[in-house]
């Protein structure tokens, strides 16, 4: 391994002066420098993590706390991970994962250890329980999700209630009147996730402005789940039409269901998934999507983040808006026999 000596015999120098070169404490001159660079480059050399830290109090990790619950979806979940990954990387930052369900103990460990420069923090409750330790810790920290109260915050997301907004107008402008929601596990209700409980409000408030029957239902994430939630919808209301699935996990399940139960997408059931692309994509069906922006979300929160550790910002909350993309699971809804008679 490359050592900072090596790089002070290729350079003519000796080892402090390279450590004044990457540290910038002390003015060097400019031949200087630029030996000590080359040689740097020439070697290979990568300064060691712990030691870069002491110097500069400074660790270059972001820290990034995404709990993997058995009721989340973990694949995709993960394209958000992987979008903050390369966002960190390409502001020279690498990320510190932190997957258990530690609440804001978490939190006090990264910070009182000193392992993170800042942190990320993902499945925010509307009354999340780690706000209070986020708001005392004073270290840069961006949330990709917004609690209820966002005071003192900064925090980046999907607007989930435009995103329900944005489905149930679709199927509005297609003629369908009586429409139905899958929607996530039961405990991110329970817990008051705030993506789930904003999508959530976002269809129903809609559906109501627009006069149109609306029912809902969680769906635990399986095939035996999703069946027992398709059978209960449609003895709630058998005029269904319409149905938005938020609920990535059980997706393929669902269009397997309504296959079996004879309902075909789009003649008798027009769908509309907010899912990735390379989900909507896949299905036998291509489906209508509210398209989840896991690449624009992770770069945006890590761009919030590296803007908060170089210097003073004013805490914000940024929503984008949500983006529908037509594909062949949606049409017209079918006229009832009694209208097609008259």
């Amino acid at each position: 391994m490359v050592t900072i000596t090596d790089v002070a015999q290729a350079a003519g120098v000796a080892p402090s002066t390279v450590s004044y070169v990457l540290s910038g404490k002390r003015s060097i001159s400019p031949k200087t420098r630029r030996l000590v660079e080359e040689s740097i480059r020439r070697l290979g050399y990568h300064p060691h993590a712990g030691a870069r830290a002491l110097a500069s109090s400074r660790t270059n990790v972001i820290a990034l706390v995404t709990p993997l619950r058995s009721d989340l979806n973990v694949a995709v979940m993960m394209e958000f991970v992987a979008s903050v990954a390369k966002a960190a990387r390409e502001h020279d930052y690498d990320i510190l994962l932190l997957t258990k369900d530690e609440g804001p103990a978490a939190l006090q460990r990264v910070s009182s250890s000193a392992l993170a420069d800042a942190l990320i923090v993902m499945d925010i409750e509307a009354d999340d329980p780690r706000v209070p330790m986020l708001l005392a810790l004073n270290r840069p920290a961006v949330l990709i999700g917004a609690p209820d109260s966002t005071t003192g915050l900064t925090c980046v997301d999907l607007d989930f209630s435009a995103a329900a907004a944005g489905c149930v107008r679709r199927l509005a402008d297609l003629g369908h009147r009586s429409i139905a929601l899958i929607g996530q596990p039961p405990g991110v209700y329970r817990r008051g996730t705030g993506y789930a409980r904003r999508f959530m409000r976002g269809f129903t408030e809609t559906a109501a402005e627009f006069g149109i029957r609306a029912v809902s239902r969680p769906c635990p994430a399986s095939y035996e789940a999703s069946s027992r939630c398709l059978n209960e919808l449609f003895a709630a209301d058998p005029g269904i039409t319409g149905l938005v699935v938020h609920n990535e996990a059980v997706l393929p399940a669902v269009l397997a269901n309504l296959r079996q139960s004879g309902r075909s997408v789009p003649a008798d059931i027009s769908l509309i998934a907010v899912c990735p692309d390379s989900m909507a994509t896949t299905q036998p069906v291509p489906l209508t999507t509210v398209t989840l922006p896991a690449e624009d979300v992770g770069a945006l929160a890590v761009e919030m983040t590296v803007r908060q550790l170089t210097g003073p910002t004013t805490p914000q909350t940024r929503l984008l808006a949500p983006r529908l993309v037509t594909r062949k699971s949606t049409a017209v809804a079918a006229q009832p026999e009694s209208e097609e008679e008259t």
